[in-house]
């Protein structure tokens, strides 16, 4: 028995540190193209969840702010100059759906009714072909761990922005909702809730990768420092 309550001591003890991961996404063509709208509608009811979800959820992996917020939005905006149609894409939230059938949905919708609208939209340029691709993703650890706000914020400001997608864009795929691997940790484990609710504060659409490491420093730097002047550490 008290063998048994060691080993859950020491299995809590290694659960209360978080540990940073690495995703790493293998780029796959499908082979699938399409020259217009009508087509990229009939390729998005039928490709593989795997392209939907590269093409909405990883979109970010791209690492800069793009004027939409996925890459159906963003081709039928520059390319097929739908700009109407692109900010209806570019609003659709691939975070709050329970699964990429119900987005899959979702994106279908959006286009139908502008095609029953508008039923004759242009053709992209010869070489415009929207690409239809998927990923293979490999997420492994990244050797680092951290057991408090002092060694989270050192962490955070040095690890690969592939991690901070992981942690902060595609935990929402896993967890749901507008959960992420820092706020949940902060929560459940630090049991900083305050600041686990200004880091979901945080827009993902407003920001690239980098953006969100600026504020998540921001933010824990304020709280790691406000924590120092009350115990009297800091100055």
């Amino acid at each position: 028995m008290k063998g048994t309550e060691a080993e859950s001591k020491v299995e809590k003890n290694r659960n209360s540190s978080f540990e940073f991961k690495q995703c790493v996404s293998i780029l796959k063509s499908t082979a699938k193209r399409a020259r217009d709208l009508r087509e990229l509608r009939e390729q998005i009811s039928t490709v593989s969840e795997d392209s939907i979800f590269h093409h909405t959820c990883q979109y970010f992996l791209k690492g800069r702010v793009r004027e939409y917020t996925n890459d159906f939005a963003q081709w039928t905006g520059e390319t097929l100059e739908e700009s109407a149609l692109a900010e209806q894409l570019s609003n659709i939230d691939p975070y709050v759906f329970r699964n990429l059938s119900e987005l899959r949905k979702a994106l279908l919708s959006v286009i139908d009714d502008y095609l029953e609208n508008f039923p004759e939209p242009k053709a992209a340029m010869p070489g415009e072909d929207f690409c239809f691709n998927e990923t293979i993703s490999v997420v492994f650890s990244a050797g680092i761990k951290a057991k408090n706000l002092a060694e989270f914020l050192v962490a955070i400001k040095y690890v690969d922005s592939a991690s901070i997608y992981y942690h902060f864009y595609e935990a929402r795929t896993r967890l749901g909702g507008k959960v992420d691997d820092f706020s949940r940790w902060f929560e459940d484990v630090l049991r900083e809730r305050e600041l686990a609710e200004k880091i979901r504060c945080i827009d993902p659409f407003m920001h690239s990768i980098e953006g969100i490491r600026t504020h998540i420093v921001e933010v824990v730097e304020e709280k790691v420092k406000r924590d120092m002047t009350v115990t009297g550490t800091g100055k």
